[in-house]
């Protein structure tokens, strides 16, 4: 008997607006997510070609809230590239080179939020209690805030 214990993963620095550079894989019928800045998820899930799924749990949408504009996934064990820009309250993804998310509003935390305060700064947060994702690279650029 396997029994898979993780953590999530969180960054000691916490972002507001920042763009973010993500490259991962996801073993088949797996599934984690990316928090914006520990509230928002942004799902990983291996649905390359599935149609059969709830929209707004499918790959970079914002977790049952707002599915993406297309289906962008590679199949499961390619690695993806993803870009996520968020700033305030609104965030726009690329994912495989396709703009799935465009300017979207986000209409409050997702769940598995670290905290409901989204006028603060917050962590990057890596989903950890799931299994078979690698992330090879994480780039987080703060964007400044305008006075």
């Amino acid at each position: 008997n396997v029994r898979w214990v993780a953590n999530n993963l969180v960054s000691k620095e916490k972002f507001f607006n920042f763009k973010l550079e993500a490259e991962y894989k996801v073993e088949a019928g797996r599934n984690s997510g990316i928090y914006l800045p520990g509230r928002y998820e942004l799902q990983i899930l291996d649905d390359a070609g599935d149609t059969t799924g709830r929209p707004d749990f499918a790959h970079m949408a914002i977790y049952g809230r707002t599915p993406p504009r297309v289906n962008a996934s590679k199949p499961a064990g390619e690695w993806q590239t993803m870009e996520a820009v968020l700033v305030g309250n609104r965030v726009t993804v690329t994912l495989n080179g396709q703009r799935v998310q465009d300017n979207s509003i986000i209409t409050g935390v997702t769940g598995g939020t670290l905290d409901n305060d989204e006028l603060a700064p917050g962590p990057l947060m890596v989903q950890g209690d799931h299994r078979s994702v690698w992330i090879r690279k994480l780039v987080v650029t703060p964007i400044p805030r305008t006075p």
